[in-house]
């Protein structure tokens, strides 16, 4: 996988992008952003895996300024990694009413500091179910959700087969190497590429973008 170069930060977000919780860095967010907006004219573009709203910030930007829509799919009930005593838990993020963490409240503010609400068909539900009656053709999938192997793979065999020909999955977190990150990510990535239907493109630090043959 080779390094794309970084673009520059869009100017189209409106707010800081680190006023919004997330673990994605400027680069790949710029590069999300330049792919929405190419791609997003040939069909409406879909993320798995919102959180706060951080990609959904650059992601939605592309697509406004291409005239389309983001689908943003996520339950906001955290992964596996967001829970109580997990490595990425944030207490500011639990619901004080039913004890539960809920990531929907930041999101829906994300969208309305950036003026995305209009742009963003949120979809809170799991990836699964929302797939499950899926038929629209999508110009571009990014997944980011659950990164253990099974919500990896879930992730992968729902949407995937969605990206049409000339279109784009961008999967986040590819570590090669064990020692700095998970390996579902890589996983499922070296499943789309094992599967003749992709072709891999640059990527951009630990964003991998493939296109659909």
């Amino acid at each position: 996988m080779t390094a794309a170069q970084p673009a520059a930060l869009p100017a189209a977000l409106g707010i800081d992008p680190d006023t919004v919780k997330g673990f994605l860095h400027p680069e790949e967010g710029a590069r999300l952003y330049e792919l929405a907006r190419t791609l997003a004219p040939a069909g409406p573009c879909l993320e798995v895996g919102s959180y706060c709203g951080k990609s959904t910030l650059y992601l939605g930007a592309g697509c406004r300024d291409a005239g389309r829509l983001l689908f943003a799919v996520d339950h906001h009930r955290g992964s596996e990694e967001h829970q109580p005593g997990e490595e990425y838990h944030d207490p500011e993020l639990v619901d004080p009413a039913s004890g539960r963490f809920d990531s929907l409240r930041a999101f829906r503010d994300t969208l309305a500091r950036a003026d995305l609400e209009q742009t963003v068909v949120p979809l809170v539900t799991s990836s699964a179910l929302a797939a499950r009656h899926w038929n629209t053709p999508l110009a571009l999938v990014f997944i980011d959700g659950g990164h253990s192997r099974e919500a990896a793979l879930t992730d992968y065999r729902c949407w995937a087969a969605h990206v049409q020909p000339g279109g784009v999955l961008a999967i986040h977190d590819l570590f090669p190497d064990p020692a700095e990150g998970g390996q579902a990510p890589i996983e499922i990535y070296r499943l789309a590429l094992a599967s003749g239907l992709f072709r891999e493109l640059p990527g951009t630090r630990t964003l991998g973008v493939l296109e659909r043959l």
